[in-house]
């Protein structure tokens, strides 16, 4: 069978990949805190036809290996963490991160914890400070549920994430929550589960581990927290299409070369009639 044949099965099999991503990434180009993914390729494993051989002085010379390409395959699938531009609402309780860390989120007080670049928080009934899915925003230091009391009619978010009470008569007090920040050191290494939730991998924090710091850590680098604006997605779309028009075309062009092997197979069969 001929080996052109199998290298355009696997080119179209990975600018389905591709195209895959780039539908996911178009999907989502309005989702808070969304990150863009791409694609990476890499050529599979070569056939050699004839190996190398050295030179000798002044009796021959040396010869290339003759090799030929068994076709492509998807490389990596890499999460793209640049920042998105940021959109004001004027909501207190809508944050961005102005720099690498995540905020914290749980769907229970001691259950698994979740990181996310959304920060469309709201107060429920019981005036907890949650996420769009009711999952709890974890406080800085202690990681603990942000509940205010009563006696907070109105507050602002400082950068370091430090909750401000305002009173009736305009006086600001710092109340003791404050809204933690995590840093990772390989945010590429993160697990997507939906939700624009990433969960927790060895390959992104040593062992795993998970530490709610403070924003605006400028030793850290956590980032500060900008109250009353969100990070939108960072996908370009401009960009996208470019590269769906190069996916197409290329999808395109394997076929073309299944097409023709199959001609070349069709001519020797015809060979003895």
């Amino acid at each position: 069978m001929l080996r052109s044949m199998y290298s355009g099965v696997s080119g179209m099999r990975g600018f389905q990949t591709k195209l895959d991503v780039i539908g996911n990434n178009i999907a989502n180009v309005n989702t808070v805190g969304f990150k863009a993914g791409r694609v990476m390729f890499k050529d599979i494993l070569s056939q050699s036809m004839s190996g190398i051989t050295a030179p000798v002085d002044g009796t021959s010379g040396g010869v290339n290996a003759k090799q030929i390409g068994l076709g492509v395959s998807v490389a990596s699938i890499d999460t793209i963490h640049t920042p998105g531009s940021a959109m004001t609402t004027s909501i207190s309780t809508d944050l961005r991160i102005d720099g690498d860390g995540f905020f914290v989120v749980s769907p229970a007080d001691g259950g698994p914890q979740y990181l996310t670049r959304a920060g469309n928080f709201t107060l429920d009934a019981n005036r907890q400070l949650v996420n769009s899915d009711g999952m709890f925003v974890k406080a800085a230091d202690d990681g603990g549920i942000i509940q205010l009391g009563e006696e907070v009619t109105a507050f602002s978010i400082a950068q370091d994430g430090t909750i401000i009470s305002i009173d009736q008569n305009g006086l600001a007090t710092p109340t003791d929550f404050k809204v933690g920040v995590a840093k990772v050191v390989n945010p590429g290494g993160l697990e997507k589960v939906g939700g624009s939730l990433y969960r927790m991998t060895p390959n992104a924090n040593p062992d795993s581990a998970l530490v709610v710091g403070s924003a605006n850590d400028l030793v850290v680098g956590t980032g500060a927290i900008v109250s009353g604006q969100l990070e939108m997605s960072n996908v370009d779309l401009t960009n996208e299409f470019t590269e769906m028009i190069v996916a197409q075309r290329g999808f395109q062009a394997n076929s073309r070369i299944i097409t023709t092997s199959d001609e070349i197979l069709q001519e020797v069969v015809n060979l003895k009639r």
